[in-house]
């Protein structure tokens, strides 16, 4: 599969069954991933500046980012356009 499907929260890349959420009934949520959304709510209650804030921080602590201000620039360009983000203020 081509297409790269991310969670529309935080960004991850899901690839495998295990790392999409799951709804209230217990089956697959397509947009997010288990750690944003289980059991049909998300786990995490927080705003889009806190999400971009942590994603930076296990980016940079996994080595996938090297600068934090051009990966927090990254991030706040992208997040907006993610279903969770885009109706937030």
């Amino acid at each position: 599969m081509d297409e790269r499907i991310f969670c529309q929260s935080c960004g991850m890349p899901m690839t495998d069954a295990e790392h999409f959420g799951t709804k209230a009934d217990g089956s697959l949520e397509e947009d997010y991933c288990t750690y944003c959304y289980q059991n049909g709510a998300f786990t995490n209650a927080c705003t889009m500046d806190e999400m971009i804030d942590f994603c930076v921080n296990m980016g940079m602590d996994s080595g996938m980012y090297q600068d934090r201000e051009e990966a927090t620039k990254g991030l706040e360009a992208w997040f907006p356009t993610l279903k969770r983000w885009k109706q937030a203020d």
